[in-house]
């Protein structure tokens, strides 16, 4: 199913996601976000506000972060992982906080995406649509899929482990460890302009919750780029997905 972008046109980037992921856990849910013609940049005052205040609130959260927390813990060690060493994105946020107190600015939509994180303790991923080889895909992994990296400051290569979740396109992995971590082949820098976003939700974090993060992370994409096209998608097991 093709999004909908909020000038009515189709947009054929669509994530895919493969049945093994439902059958490991029914209750996910993605939310994905197309944003094109976003004028990317360095961060600016309100953006360096949004994500300060995110990194300042994020130890009380919701009611419900830590529970979402503790069921990607779950989940990771479910396929083999080790959250305390590899958690997922959210967590490793949080923890960059109490260690150091802020986050670092990168640009400013990556801000403004770790700024939603944080205040939704929910992984948020963002990607560079342009560098893409067909469109993503949340998997299992086989083991000899190829994932582009840097190594001591150098082009490395490495290869998931086999039952390993991944997010990938046909050239290769993407994103190792459901969302631990992303390749840089895919980022979104400040020359960015065609970029998809996702979101990704376990029990107990309601679903309202997932689409009011996203709304948030709209919004903000906006206000940086008010000429900027959007389209959203819900992932859903058993369902097609519904489009905005």
């Amino acid at each position: 199913m093709s999004q909908k972008s909020n000038d009515g046109r189709t947009n054929p980037f669509t994530p895919h996601i493969a049945p093994a992921i439902w059958l490991m856990r029914p209750d996910f849910a993605a939310l994905s976000i197309v944003a094109q013609g976003c004028a990317n940049a360095t961060g600016s005052a309100w953006i360096t506000e949004r994500l300060a205040e995110a990194s300042r609130g994020c130890a009380q959260g919701p009611d419900w972060a830590e529970a979402h927390l503790s069921a990607w813990q779950k989940t990771f060690r479910a396929f083999g992982a080790k959250p305390q060493r590899t958690p997922c994105s959210a967590e490793a946020l949080r923890k960059r906080i109490e260690r150091g107190g802020a986050l670092p600015s990168v640009n400013a939509v990556v801000d403004l995406y770790n700024a939603v994180s944080l205040a939704f303790a929910v992984p948020v991923g963002g990607e560079d649509i342009d560098r893409y080889v067909g469109g993503p895909e949340l998997t299992v992994a086989q083991g000899d899929e190829v994932f582009e990296t840097t190594k001591e400051g150098q082009p490395a290569v490495e290869t998931p482990e086999r039952g390993e979740v991944i997010w990938r396109d046909q050239r290769g992995v993407t994103c190792r460890r459901w969302n631990w971590r992303q390749g840089p082949r895919t980022r979104i820098e400040t020359g960015t302009t065609d970029m998809w976003f996702v979101l990704e939700r376990l029990e107990p974090m309601p679903l309202d919750a997932l689409m009011h993060a996203g709304d948030m992370l709209c919004a903000d994409l906006r206000r940086l780029s008010p000429g900027v096209r959007i389209g959203q998608q819900l992932l859903q097991r058993n369902d097609a997905g519904s489009s905005t």
